[in-house]
C-alpha cells in the first residue's frame, strides 16, 4: 500500500469519527431539551387540572343549593336558568371528567385539549349567565358564590389557552426539526465531494497474454 493510499484512508476514518460525535451530541442535546420541557409542561398541566377539578367540586355544590323557584322573576327565566343549571350539572359530572382523563392520559395530544378547552369555553359561558341572573331575580349570597366559581373557571381557561399556544409553538418546531433532517438526509453527498480511483503506481501492469498460433492441419 503506497503512502497516498494510506494518507486517504486516514482522513476519511477521521470525517467519520466526526460525523458521529457530532450526531451523538445533537441527539443527547435535544433529547435534553424535550426532557425539560416536557417535564415543566406536565407540572403545569397537573396544577391546571387540578384548579379545574376544585372548581368543578365547588361549583357542582353551588348549583344543587341554588333555590331558582324562590327568584323573583316570571316563570321563562326560571324555566330558563333550570334548564341551563341541569346542563351545567350534567357537563360537570360527566362531560368534563372524561375531558380532562383524555388530557391526562395524553398530554401532549393536541385534538384532546382542544377539546378541553372548548367545552370550558361552554360551561364558562353558561355558568356565568346563571350567575348574572342570579345577582338579578335571586339572594345576594348564591350571587357571589356563583361569581367567585365562574372567575376560577375563566382564570383556568385563559391558561389553558396559553398552554395550547405552546403545544402548538412545540408542535410547529418539531415539525420544522423532522423537516430539516429529512431534507438533510435526502440531499445528494455533494460535500463529500466526487469519489475519487487512486492507482497504486508501483503496482507491475499485467502483461497481455500472447495468442497461441493455429495449427495447421495435417496434409
Amino acid at each position: 500500500m503506497t503512502k497516498k493510499v494510506m494518507l486517504v484512508l486516514m482522513v476519511a476514518a477521521l470525517v467519520s469519527t466526526s460525523g458521529a460525535q457530532t450526531a451523538t451530541g445533537n441527539q443527547q442535546y435535544q433529547a435534553n431539551t424535550a426532557g425539560g420541557i416536557q417535564s415543566g409542561d406536565m407540572a403545569q398541566l397537573s396544577n391546571l387540572l387540578m384548579q379545574l377539578d376544585q372548581a368543578s367540586r365547588g361549583a357542582t355544590a353551588e348549583l344543587a343549593r341554588l333555590r331558582i323557584d324562590k327568584w323573583k322573576t316570571d316563570g321563562s327565566v326560571k324555566q330558563q336558568s333550570q334548564a341551563n343549571v341541569d346542563s351545567l350539572q350534567r357537563n360537570l359530572t360527566s362531560a368534563l371528567p372524561e375531558l380532562e382523563n383524555k388530557v391526562r392520559q395524553a398530554p401532549q395530544d393536541m385534538p384532546a385539549n382542544f377539546k378541553l378547552y372548548r367545552n370550558l369555553n361552554a360551561l364558562y359561558d353558561v355558568f356565568a349567565s346563571v350567575a348574572e341572573t342570579a345577582g338579578a331575580f335571586g339572594p345576594k349570597d348564591q350571587y357571589e358564590s356563583l361569581a367567585q366559581q365562574a372567575a376560577t373557571f375563566d382564570q383556568v381557561r385563559r391558561s389553558i389557552a396559553d398552554r395550547l399556544e405552546q403545544l402548538a409553538v412545540a408542535k410547529e418546531m418539531e415539525l420544522s426539526r423532522l423537516r430539516n433532517q429529512t431534507k438533510a438526509q435526502n440531499q445528494p453527498q455533494a460535500q463529500q465531494g466526487p469519489k475519487k480511483i487512486i492507482v497504486d503506481d508501483n503496482e507491475p501492469a499485467h502483461k497481455p497474454k500472447k495468442k497461441k498460433p493455429a495449427s495447421t492441419p495435417p496434409s
